[in-house]
């Protein structure tokens, strides 16, 4: 595997899990804070319900000595409206977050009936005279339960209940007595379960989180390496393609049907354009050179015995040949700069004024219109080349005339050059356009032609956006139709 697809499987395998190590994190942290607030909110109902217990008892009257505040070794303190401490758990020795440290309560005070009453175990006294007419009047009647108050409110703190310190949730209940006034009671719930609950969570995730990190990390890694195989099967094949000039090799296509599949495809579709191009430029080098070849042979030869018999020297063939080769030298200079991918001007050009010019001084041939201009974007020279040679092919196949007719058909300017000879077999249409191209003795080398001008007139249709096709004539023939887009 080269340097380059380790450091992209590199890449993506880091990638892939710091996507995951920020998910992680971002789940642990809302499960850890859900399970903490659900965990305190749990204990804040369970100290509100201990707390409630305790003021449902002060609001029936009982005596702060009888109340149930050992229940569950739970931190409770019963407090009054002056903040003093008035009941609290026996076992209770410190305690945090209430607002009231006390933990030893106040003793009982004279003005306290029930508790004097309660605590009086018979006296005799003033008190005790009261308790004993009642007592004569037979069973005292309950007292109806008063209220208990609103808002409830939570927070946290510590406590020590018979040596042990652990942290709890308070929660506050106001009560409104009818012999005592407004009492407040704190009770605790042990916040030990929440404690437990979110560290072992905590370390779960801690050992968990690295190794399903690491999971994923191995994981993509061979994800990476597998998904990247194909590529780098491509990528040594073009070495060798590029190492031994081969244009026929092709790169493997896997059967994934995937990017990397589509990416060796059009690879190939590439290699395949590219050994075309280099084929039939070859084949022009070949057909060119070949061209070239007799006029300069025969221009040579004229020149060879004029320098030996002056008198034998043929002007006139002589003539003939260069001009041959000179426009042979043109039609090559032209192909070459449209394979170069020259840009043709962008100037209006008016079609029929042009077919005119280039039917001009031509026998036999016509141009037929409507008089109106039909307009082109292009080059006024590569077109009016287009014209020249579809004229000179069509004299050269017509047996008396050649019509030329241009109209505008919908957004497009149309010029079609009609002769009346043997016309063009359909499984021959495309062929002609090839360069070097010559389908019988009346397209042959004496007749003038080499094969170009169709090639040339069809590359420069298409340079100017446009179509250049073959059909048969009405009349009998070939007709051939351009089409560029109207300006």
């Amino acid at each position: 595997m080269s340097r380059l697809f380790a450091s992209v499987r590199a890449r993506a395998t880091l990638a892939a899990t710091l996507v995951v190590a920020v998910a992680l994190v971002a789940a642990g942290t809302a499960v850890l804070l859900s399970l903490r607030s659900n965990l305190l909110g749990e204990a804040g109902t369970q100290a509100e319900r201990s707390a409630r217990d305790v003021a449902t008892e002060l609001a029936f009257g009982t005596a702060y000595g009888d109340l149930s505040l050992d229940v569950d070794d739970r931190p409770v303190q019963v407090v009054d409206d002056r903040g003093t401490l008035v009941a609290a758990g026996e076992d209770l020795e410190r305690i945090s977050g209430t607002g009231v440290d006390a933990v030893k309560p106040r003793p009982a005070a004279p003005g306290d009936a029930r508790d004097a009453r309660d605590g009086d175990d018979g006296d005799d006294g003033g008190d005790g005279e009261d308790a004993a007419a009642a007592d004569d009047d037979g069973d005292r009647e309950p007292l109806e339960p008063s209220e208990i108050g609103e808002p409830i409110t939570v927070g946290d703190g510590s406590a020590t209940i018979d040596g042990d310190t652990e942290d709890y949730r308070f929660a506050a209940v106001p009560v409104e007595t009818d012999d005592r006034g407004r009492l407040t009671v704190y009770a605790g719930a042990p916040l030990s379960a929440e404690h437990g609950a979110v560290n072992t969570a905590l370390t779960v995730m801690l050992i968990g989180f690295p190794v399903l990190l690491a999971v994923v990390a191995w994981v993509t890694w061979l994800v990476t390496r597998r998904a990247l195989r194909p590529v780098e099967g491509i990528r040594r094949e073009m070495a060798a393609i590029t190492a031994s000039e081969d244009l026929a090799r092709r790169v493997p296509v896997p059967a994934t049907h995937d990017e990397v599949a589509r990416l060796a495809s059009t690879t190939n579709q590439t290699l395949a354009a590219l050994e075309s191009s280099v084929e039939r430029q070859r084949r022009f080098v070949a057909d060119a050179s070949h061209e070239l070849r007799s006029p300069i042979a025969s221009l040579r030869t004229q020149l060879e015995v004029a320098a030996a018999h002056p008198e034998l020297l043929d002007l006139a063939g002589a003539v003939e040949d260069t001009v041959r080769l000179q426009r042979l030298a043109a039609d090559l200079l032209l192909l070459a700069r449209l394979d170069a991918g020259e840009r043709p001007a962008d100037a209006r050009v008016d079609l029929t004024a042009l077919a005119r010019e280039a039917a001009e001084g031509r026998t036999g041939v016509t141009v037929r219109g409507d008089g109106a201009a039909v307009g082109a974007a292009g080059s006024r020279g590569q077109l009016g080349r287009v014209l020249a040679n579809l004229l000179d092919n069509a004299q050269r196949h017509a047996r008396s005339a050649v019509e030329v007719a241009v109209r505008r058909d919908g957004d497009a300017a149309v010029v079609a050059v009609a002769d009346d000879g043997e016309g063009v077999p359909a499984a021959d249409r495309e062929r002609i356009f090839e360069r070097f191209v010559r389908l019988d003795a009346a397209r042959s080398r004496d007749d003038g032609g080499a094969g170009l001008g169709l090639a040339i007139a069809r590359d420069v249709a298409v340079r100017h956006g446009g179509t250049l096709t073959v059909r048969d004539a009405p009349a009998g023939g070939a007709l051939f139709e351009l089409r560029l887009p109207s300006a």
